[in-house]
């Protein structure tokens, strides 16, 4: 019974939090498909590899970003070799980053060992391969005070064309909450569209190496759709939202939050529109006069 079935029950969904390891195998410690997900559109692989280790993948249906996430990168396509720099970690640099089209096939070998995301979309158009630098990211700051947090856009308002892709992380340093006020994208609508969501987490360790831990909630937008998640979640730990409100993601004390937002849905033209809980709108309004947490930007 995939998620669409499951949700028009009485019984909330209970698979909508994948563990750190729980769906990978081989080099792969996250291997989420569309079917998988019980949903249409998105995807999301994440590969740990020695060094010099290659692995060979299939787009198939869907287009995909190569995003190094720790480390660099080198990916053949077509017989065409293209070198990604990557970057430290998440939480020091943004990297920069390849797009590859459906029904390709592609190497990919970390010269010096690496962590790499391939977000991925069921795609309806045959678009080049192309190559990013960093300076494409769009960073955004959101938020102010306790709110604060920062959005590196890869594929999303920063003039990169996808099929249905659409892609960000996110940043929140410890003791802040983000993808808050909670919203939602499950409808479409003048002010909303229609998008499957995965969340990736990377939780920063403590000053001795202690493994950190945040929070993340989804919860229905309405009874007819029941879904109530409110979950610990710790480094390489996977939230799938099929649909409800979600937010918010709140790090713990002490321990820096990276996410990973990968978004499609039936609609092409690649907007994202999600409405906040009428409930909890009103905390916009107690950001105005507030600083920025002087923590961000985190990224280089």
């Amino acid at each position: 019974m995939t998620l669409k079935e499951r949700d028009m029950s009485t019984t909330p969904p209970t698979d909508v939090h994948v563990r750190a390891g729980s769906s990978g195998h081989g080099p792969l410690t996250v291997d989420l498909t569309p079917a998988d997900a019980g949903w249409t559109y998105c995807g999301l692989r994440v590969a740990e590899l020695e060094a010099g280790q290659d692995l060979v993948l299939e787009s198939g249906e869907s287009e995909l970003l190569v995003l190094p996430l720790v480390g660099g990168a080198v990916v053949e396509v077509d017989g065409v070799r293209h070198e990604l720099a990557g970057r430290t970690g998440v939480f020091e640099e943004t990297t920069d980053y390849l797009y590859v089209p459906r029904h390709r096939s592609l190497t990919l070998t970390s010269p010096e060992g690496g962590r790499i995301a391939l977000p991925s979309a069921l795609a309806v158009r045959d678009l080049p391969v192309r190559y990013f630098g960093r300076e494409q990211v769009r960073t955004d700051l959101r938020g102010a005070g306790d709110c604060s947090r920062q959005v590196n856009n890869y594929a999303l308002d920063n003039g990169v064309e996808t099929s249905h892709l659409i892609c960000c992380e996110v940043l929140t340093p410890g003791g802040n909450w983000s993808s808050y006020p909670a919203h939602k994208h499950d409808a479409k609508g003048v002010d909303e569209r229609e998008l499957e969501e995965i969340y990736y987490f990377e939780i920063a360790p403590g000053p001795g190496g202690e493994p950190g831990f945040g929070l993340h909630r989804t919860y229905a937008s309405s009874p007819q759709r029941p879904i109530d998640l409110c979950a610990e979640v710790r480094h390489g730990d996977v939230a799938l939202v099929p649909h409800g409100y979600h937010g918010p993601c709140v790090a713990a004390p002490g321990y820096d939050m990276y996410y990973l937002n990968v978004m499609a849905g039936p609609d092409e033209d690649l907007v994202w529109l999600a409405p906040d809980d009428p409930a909890h709108h009103w905390i916009r309004g107690t950001w105005e006069g507030q600083e920025i947490d002087p923590r961000l930007p985190m990224t280089r």
